[in-house]
């Protein structure tokens, strides 16, 4: 990272909406889902932060198209939100961290989302190469950082957590600089907390600024009814057994005399709530999204405590608007909850109910991990023994259908940015 950048601890915001659900992976048919209702709702809620991926199908195509709206443009500057995306996963089984494609992908993403900056990109599921190709394709990103400026901050995404820390280790030993955010998905969840228990102190000691925690229901795996089927079918690496396991703690969560108990309903708060202060490490002192009004200048000027940093995804408003809810019960409960309740005008009395409901929590996930027993902390194995890279050679494929063209003037604005790439 640049001398001249401020750390990304200082800026990225503790929540943010992740668009792997704009994809067919988790819903038949991404189009049909209210995505611009989505993005323009979590934007007034205070989210300001958006974490994507070109292999999401068309969610780039429709965040960018969600954001270069009249609402948008109006009402919240560029500068106070971030978009994160990444590069080198093109399909399930094909993988290109070269550095002409990253060029390729950094140019489509910036064109995608109608932007002439990114705020983050990662190297995606970088289990899936080998060592020398992850070390390729930071270097070409910071190479493009630091000619172009077009991207500010490099990392690295995917499953293994021990991957992510050897390579976080290596990159800052081949090269002397560190990851800037390294994103890790299902693991910091009720039945898998390794992203805690072996991944925090290597990472922190490999110099990582940001520890990301992404799908706190581990790809969907944490449901009263199963795994999702989208448009691809079962995609869920899981094995049955672990899967049963679930459905076993599901029901007996069921059972308990007590509200709200089902099984996702108390995996989302408790991973939530347990990251906020175990993440704090690696975390940020970004917007926190609380209802109270922040802006990117108050944010620089007055940094409060450090918060763990989650990325949420949803496939409607009434999903958003029922995690916000519980992210901002999760802040009143905190140690300043108090005065973030009374300043939000939600009341002291949130707080009270948040504390009561964190004892609830709680509770059903130690009888939840009970029920799961050898299960908790099983990593299922990524890649699969028999994957192989069907990627040959590099080829720039036909690009996939736009939801709404670009403007004129942002089209000019990426013409000029493509050409010093």
């Amino acid at each position: 990272m640049p001398s001249a950048l401020p750390s990304p601890s200082t800026l990225i915001p503790p929540i943010i909406c992740g668009t792997a659900t704009f994809n067919n992976q988790y819903n038949p048919d991404p189009y049909a889902l209210p995505t611009t209702d989505i993005v323009h709702e979590a934007l007034s809620l205070g989210v300001r932060a958006f974490d994507t991926s070109p292999y999401y199908g068309p969610a780039e195509d429709l965040l960018g198209a969600a954001l270069d709206t009249p609402f948008v443009h109006e009402n919240f500057p560029r500068r106070d939100y971030f978009l994160l995306t990444k590069v080198g996963r093109i399909s399930g089984d094909e993988f290109d961290y070269s550095e002409s494609w990253i060029r390729h992908s950094v140019q489509r993403s910036l064109e995608r989302l109608h932007t002439n900056y990114l705020d983050v990109v990662y190297c995606h599921d970088v289990e899936f190469v080998s060592p020398e190709e992850v070390l390729t394709a930071v270097t070409e990103l910071r190479r493009i950082r630091d000619e172009t400026g077009v991207i500010k901050y490099v990392g690295i995404s995917g499953y293994p957590v021990d991957t992510l820390c050897e390579l976080a280790e290596m990159i800052l030993d081949q090269s002397g600089e560190p990851l800037d955010v390294v994103m890790s998905y299902a693991n910091f969840t009720l039945q898998n907390t390794r992203l805690a228990s072996v991944g925090l102190p290597r990472l922190k000691a490999a110099g990582v600024q940001v520890v990301p925690n992404a799908s706190v229901l581990g790809m969907g795996l944490l449901r009263r009814k199963g795994v999702p089927i989208g448009g691809k079918g079962d995609f869920h690496p899981s094995p049955k057994e672990l899967r049963a396991a679930i459905q076993a703690a599901s029901d007996w969560s069921d059972k308990q005399d007590i509200k709200d108990k089902r099984l996702e309903k108390v995996a989302i708060r408790w991973a939530l709530e347990n990251w906020l202060q175990e993440g704090a490490a690696v975390g940020s002192t970004g917007d926190p999204a609380s209802g109270i009004p922040c802006t990117r200048e108050k944010i620089e000027k007055y940094r409060g405590d450090k918060l763990g940093v989650s990325v949420m995804g949803v496939s409607n408003v009434e999903e958003l608007r029922e995690t916000m809810r519980v992210w901002r019960s999760i802040l009143d409960g905190l140690e300043d909850g108090e005065k973030t309740a009374f300043d939000s005008g939600r009341g002291t009395d949130e707080r009270e109910w948040s504390l009561d409901r964190q004892k609830q929590v709680q509770t059903l996930a130690t009888g939840i991990r009970k029920v799961l027993g050898d299960w908790v902390d099983y990593a299922w194995p990524s890649p699969p023994p028999d994957f192989v890279n069907r990627r040959s050679a590099p080829s720039i494929p036909a690009p996939l259908p736009t939801p709404d063209a670009s403007p004129d003037l942002y089209q000019s604005k990426l013409r000029s940015t493509r050409a010093q790439i």
